[in-house]
């Protein structure tokens, strides 16, 4: 379609041109689509940065806003840039400042930032308020600018130069990664790992015809500002091959304890660009579609000192993994990212995959190196030139005082100078410009220093620009000292699993996510920490067996058979009957029981300071609770006594006293006290009634003054392999000091005496030792330390009142094993 138009150069002549419309706009769509790609919206494969961050750094250089010096107002910044570099307005400027600031966006910031530079969830102040200078890893950027290692162009304007590209020290595309959106095209990059990335390039250098699968031993993936998970490495792998591909992320979430008898789930990292405030908002709106079951509440703990910390509350009941997987599938904390390499190479967009984006940034790297060792090369060689001509002044400088007096003028004395002495003009006219402090003969000492050193760099810079090796080498070098100085430990954990399976959209209704009331056992361990472990529905009795690679903490104080949604109850020191339900606590395979794996007792039940758990017990069908404290009280609890919905107190304790241990006992098992002083008493459980409540028990074992109870148990009629286990020591011994002796010897030996009598002897202390610090009697017995740890017990069939042998650690605790 035709068009008029009045031709500029013949406005005066009022001559109009006519023009075919579809030209003229195809025409002005292509100049516009490649100022866009070029000077805006595309990064330089080669320093990774588009013009107006190249701008931004370039100008803060200028300004001398170095890491040692003090901030200037961002507003000051963004002017310096608009009036000299970047025509396209301050907003614009500001935004890609504070993106350069800022730790969440790129994985090596570039900007040091002071004030409120913004969240992935709110926006940054004015840039009145805000105030910036440059980073460390900016100033490897920058380095060198002034050493011909780039070309430099004219400004909008013409006044001013600006370099085409930084010299870039790093691979800034791939570490800090980039994002743009141009006229029929956008890259998203994903940031890397600097010392991963690095370590690729110095292998590629080395090794020039290096395979993607060898480069990938070195860059796994992406390592994402925000940590977070990977999950599945496909797509990663399409990208560093073809530069296009997806991968998805998703947060970083723990299962603990939140308080008494409740489970949360606890978010650390999120996936990368994802604020605290959208999860909140997705799970709230989940929640009231009813996509979502199972979550009580949402906190947002997040605060400068311990960093990103959601706490998400799960309602009693609820699997807290299934909550979990639900949330992944409706809510940001499984989010993609999706990978679209396209840079500039030699001015034109490219899509670029690993290898390529490394081999564009080593071609970049070595021209700087070779430019920048030429511009020393040729400095050095004009200083030695000068300095060789001095020397020559200083010796011979009398004559050369009097040539100099006897000239006419300047002109006349450079050219019988350069006569006289075989000068250079040059080495005359610095001789003319010589101050006579020079003349001093510790001058000519440091010239001549000075002339070694010269002509030494000189000959390994001509060696390094004559060796492509070499080169290289010194290209590798100087990527290894920016990764020691500015790298960091990988963030982001890749997993080669799959994501999570989005649910049909034709399953309108949410999936049941509560634990199901099936047979358990829960253990409680020595070390405080108890655990739910699944029985198998065809023998709820078994299918607990023993792990052939034991574990920390696998020494077992007590252990109860229920249900998931059954009851039980914990016995404390303080003489409380705690009734609660396991479905909270972390579940495990009952082949592969692990209480390390497990939550605090003293968390998960909440109670008092000072007060501890002794014993798991159960609710139903269950034989009379035996309880014994420290001064020797024993009480039999009837199981029709713990039929109340509520804690209650099942022992009535004088002042000072503690329980110290508790089991079911039928009339049939035999009581055991353990005291202080080495004594120990064994008695029938039937020559203890059982007694209400509120009781407060009868004398079980005599204590002598100054002596306690320090171990009760039951065991079991008939228990032949059981075993009595003491440890003594120094009473006023430090805690942990003084590992003691330890004897291990058959309960059998011990014989039968009657209630409220003192027992018989069960050690005998060595020199130094005067009290048992640990008694325990029971079946399978484990020993383990503070920590956890297993400690190794002496040879059983010990007599018994036998001396104890020295073990090497300290045992804090005995148990059984895994059962």
């Amino acid at each position: 379609m035709p068009a008029s138009r009045t031709d500029s150069s013949a406005a005066d002549h009022g001559r109009i041109e006519d023009v075919d419309v579809s030209t003229e706009m195809q025409g002005s769509f292509l100049e516009y689509a490649y100022s866009v790609i070029y000077s805006r919206a595309l990064p330089d494969a080669r320093d990774g940065l588009k013009p107006v961050q190249r701008r931004i750094l370039f100008q803060m250089a200028e300004m001398g806003l170095r890491p040692d010096r003090g901030h200037v107002k961002s507003a000051r910044v963004v002017g310096e840039v608009m009036g000299k570099l970047h025509p396209h307005g301050d907003a614009a400027i500001y935004d890609a400042l504070v993106r350069l600031a800022q730790p969440f966006s790129l994985r090596v910031p570039l900007v040091d930032g002071h004030g409120n530079f913004g969240s992935l969830d709110d926006g940054p102040a004015a840039a009145r308020y805000t105030e910036a200078r440059l980073a460390p890893p900016a100033l490897a950027l920058t380095e060198n600018l002034d050493e011909d290692v780039v070309d430099f162009i004219p400004n909008y304007d013409g006044q001013f130069q600006q370099p085409e590209v930084l010299p870039a020290a790093f691979p800034n595309l791939l570490v800090n990664g980039a994002s743009g959106i141009a006229v029929g095209m956008a890259t998203n990059m994903a940031p890397h790992n600097l010392n991963e990335v690095v370590a690729a390039a110095t292998h590629l250098l080395e090794n020039p015809e290096a395979t993607l699968e060898e480069l990938m031993e070195f860059v796994p993936g992406p390592d994402l500002p925000s940590g977070g998970i990977i999950v599945g490495l496909d797509g990663i792998k399409d990208a560093y091959a073809r530069g296009r591909g997806v991968f998805r992320t998703r947060a970083k979430v723990s299962i603990e304890p939140i308080g008494p008898r409740r489970t949360g789930l606890i978010v650390t990292e999120l996936p990368y660009l994802v604020g605290p405030e959208r999860i909140i908002e997705k799970i709230k709106d989940a929640v009231g579609a009813k996509k979502l079951q199972g979550i009580a509440d949402v906190t947002d703990l997040t605060d400068r000192r311990q960093g990103l910390r959601l706490v998400i509350g799960i309602k009693t009941g609820f699997d807290p993994q299934a909550v979990l997987q639900q949330l992944y599938r409706v809510t940001p904390l499984e989010d993609s990212f999706g990978i679209n390499n396209v840079a500039l190479v030699d001015g034109q967009p490219q899509t670029l995959g690993l290898k390529e984006m490394l081999q564009v940034y080593l071609g970049h790297r070595l021209r700087v190196v070779t430019r920048r060792s030429e511009f020393r090369l040729a400095r050095r060689t004009e200083r030695l030139h000068l300095v060789e001509g001095l020397l020559i002044a200083i010796l011979d400088i009398d004559e050369v005082i009097q040539v100099i007096r006897t000239s006419d003028d300047s002109d006349q004395a450079r050219t019988r100078l350069m006569d006289v002495f075989d000068l250079s003009q040059a080495q005359s006219e610095y001789i003319l410009e010589l101050r006579l402090r020079r003349l001093t003969k510790f001058s000519r000492i440091e010239l001549e220093k000075e002339r070694d050193t010269l002509q030494a760099e000189i000959a390994a810079l001509r060696e390094l620009l004559a060796s492509d090796a070499l080169l290289r080498a010194q290209v590798a070098t100087e990527l290894d000292a920016a990764a020691e100085a500015f790298g960091t430990p990988r963030r982001t954990l890749l997993l080669n699993g799959g994501p999570v399976q989005a649910r049909s959209s034709r399953s309108k209704q949410a999936p049941d996510l509560q634990i199901a009331d099936a047979p358990c056992r829960v253990f409680l361990s020595s070390t405080g920490r108890m655990v739910r472990a699944e029985l198998s529905a065809d023998d709820p009795t078994g299918g607990i067996v023993t792990p052939t690679r034991r574990a920390k903490h696998d020494a077992i104080r007590s252990s109860v058979d229920t249900t998931t949604r059954g009851e039980l109850a914990a016995v404390t020191s303080a003489g409380r009957l705690v009734r609660f339900s396991p479905v909270d606590l972390p579940s495990v395979p009952g082949n592969s029981v692990q209480p390390a794996a497990g939550t605090r007792v003293d968390q998960y039940l909440a109670l008092d300071k000072g007060e501890h758990v002794v014993a798991l017990v159960p609710l139903e069908q269950s034989p009379p609770i035996a309880l014994g404290t420290a001064q020797g009280v024993v009480k039999r609890v009837s199981a029709t006594e713990l039929a109340a919905k509520h804690d209650v107190e099942i022992i009535a304790l004088k002042p000072g006293d503690r329980v110290v241990g508790a089991a079911p006992a039928p009339d049939d098992s035999e009581l055991v006290f353990v005291t202080t002083d080495a004594q120990l008493l064994r008695f029938g459980a039937d020559a203890v009634r059982p007694q209400g409540r509120a009781a407060g028990g009868m004398a079980g074992i005599r204590v002598t003054t100054g002596q306690s109870a320090i171990f009760f148990g039951v065991v079991a009629g008939g228990a032949e392999d059981a075993v009595v286990i003491t440890v003594a020591g120094a009473s006023e011994a430090l805690s942990g000091a003084d590992a003691g002796s330890a004897k291990v010897s058959d309960f059998a030996e011990y014989p039968v005496k009657g209630r409220a009598t003192g027992g018989v002897r069960a050690q005998r202390f060595l020199k130094g030792e005067d009290a048992l610090t640990l008694a325990w009697v029971g079946t399978d017995p484990r020993a383990v330390g503070a920590d956890g740890a297993t400690r190794k017990l002496p040879e059983g069939g010990a007599k018994r009142d036998a001396s104890g042998q020295p073990v090497d650690a300290v045992i804090g605790s005995v148990g059984t094993v895994v059962r």
